[in-house]
């Protein structure tokens, strides 16, 4: 049964940021289609987040019944985690982080459900007290290749999915194909986080 326009969730999707190059001569926002399609196809109402400053933050969550982190070519800042030496590979976007900082503690607070995707998830799994292996090829001996070489909308490795987490649940599957397309992962857990897969 379609759902009613009136009844669909507003659902807040944070976007990324470009410098000037390329498809304008102007700095510029970005979202791949298939955030606001996925959203739309589970009965939601994306909107989109630019990130404008922090400040701004609960006016938007006023609006809104939940919250996407999406991800991008940029890592969480390991200053946010308590690390002062950081990796070479490690590239920032600052703007964007605070604004998603912001985003994500407001959630939080408010107890609207939040999913973070890619960076999304590690920056949601740093607001809660996380911490970050900032490169896994030079932590993990014998790391299999999390930036995948096939394209993203292949599977490049499996995860095994813990019994009696609510994706485990949500999916009925102990193991499930996954693409990979990052070079960090979480360490450290933070306060109430459970795992729910791990990559061999």
């Amino acid at each position: 049964m379609p759902v009613s326009d009136l009844a669909r969730p507003r659902i807040g999707v944070t976007l990324d940021a470009e410098q000037p190059g390329g498809y304008s001569k102007f700095p510029w926002f970005a979202l791949r289609q298939n955030y606001a399609s996925s959203l739309i196809e589970a009965g939601g109402l994306p909107m989109a987040l630019p990130h404008v400053p922090p400040e701004l933050a609960d006016a938007y969550l006023d609006q809104l019944d939940g919250v996407v982190v999406t991800g991008g070519a940029f890592d969480v800042d390991p200053a946010l985690y308590g690390v002062t030496e950081r990796h070479p590979t490690v590239g920032l976007k600052a703007e964007r982080t605070a604004f998603e900082w912001a985003v994500a503690q407001g959630a939080l607070a408010r107890d609207l459900p939040i999913l973070g995707i890619c960076g999304g998830q590690q920056l949601l799994h740093v607001v809660l007290g996380g911490t970050l292996i900032q490169h896994i090829p030079d932590s993990i001996e014998g790391a299999l290749p999390h930036e995948q070489p096939n394209p993203r909308n292949e599977p490049g490795h499996p995860v095994a999915v813990v019994s009696g987490t609510r994706l485990h649940a949500l999916v009925g599957a102990d193991e499930l194909a996954v693409n990979s397309a990052h070079h960090q992962a979480a360490d450290r857990l933070g306060d109430g986080v459970v795992v729910s897969a791990t990559a061999p």
